[in-house]
């Protein structure tokens, strides 16, 4: 379903999911510093986690998916460093946070084996 090699950046700050397609485009230009047509994928949290949304650029225009959980809520990773905006995740990451499941930052230095 997620494109592979697709820039998936998370925004970790909750935000007003009443929002639309040009007031999420602004937030991801302001706060991600990211052309929001870049073809890279932007998940937004509301502040009970229960829905996200994820922004997109489908090569003719913006795109937006909204899931609303019916039980339980979003487990919004932690940023790697203290105060930090987003967080960057891999296909995997994006596929088990739209699952409802626990999903950790990355660390970094070297993959284990």
């Amino acid at each position: 379903m997620i494109p592979h090699g697709v820039e998936i950046f998370v925004g970790l700050e909750p935000i007003d999911l009443r929002w639309g397609f040009e007031r999420l485009a602004g937030l991801v230009e302001t706060r991600l510093e990211r052309p929001a047509r870049s073809g890279a994928l932007f998940v937004f949290f509301g502040k009970r986690r229960t829905a996200l949304k994820v922004l997109f650029y489908d090569g003719t225009g913006l795109c937006l998916f909204y899931k609303r959980l019916d039980q339980g809520c979003f487990q919004v990773p932690q940023g790697l460093e203290q105060g930090a905006a987003h967080l960057v995740v891999e296909e995997h990451v994006l596929e088990e946070l739209l699952d409802g499941l626990r999903v950790e930052a990355p660390r970094r230095g070297a993959r284990p084996h």
